[in-house]
């Protein structure tokens, strides 16, 4: 019997491997789920807010915050920018990592879209700062 194979992200998995990967990807995605949940309550945002600023319905956002559905690399990449991380540390399970997250947190009652956009470009700015001085010390 021939062995079947599936292409999955750059890899090949065997067909009896094929619910472990989708397992993981579940997982990875109920991760993500939990840390920019997270991270909006540190920060004091409304999924309404959040919503608003990705450019998207608070139902759809509230889907991605509950991990059933999974979040596309653009809004992931707004989202890192809002909170002032890299994208894969949205994938991060380490305390330390998330707890580094919630470091930038804070808390306003009320931000127009344009104040997220403004604060999420200052972060990004910073953020690559820090990766440039990180990468120039070595």
């Amino acid at each position: 019997m021939a062995k079947i194979l599936s292409y999955e992200k750059y890899f090949v998995i065997l067909p009896r491997q094929i619910d472990n990967g989708r397992k993981w990807k579940m997982e990875e995605r109920l991760v993500v789920a939990s840390n920019i949940k997270r991270l909006r309550e540190a920060s004091g945002f409304t999924q309404e807010s959040v919503a608003n600023y990705l450019g998207i319905k608070r139902s759809a956002y509230s889907n991605y915050e509950t991990g059933e559905r999974e979040l596309p690399l653009n809004l992931m990449e707004k989202i890192a920018d809002l909170y002032g991380c890299d994208m894969y540390d949205l994938y991060s399970e380490d305390g330390n990592v998330v707890g580094a997250m919630l470091a930038t947190a804070f808390r306003v009652d009320t931000l127009s879209r344009e104040d997220m956009e403004q604060i999420a470009a200052f972060k990004r700015i910073v953020n690559n700062s820090l990766k440039m001085d990180n990468l120039l010390a070595r």
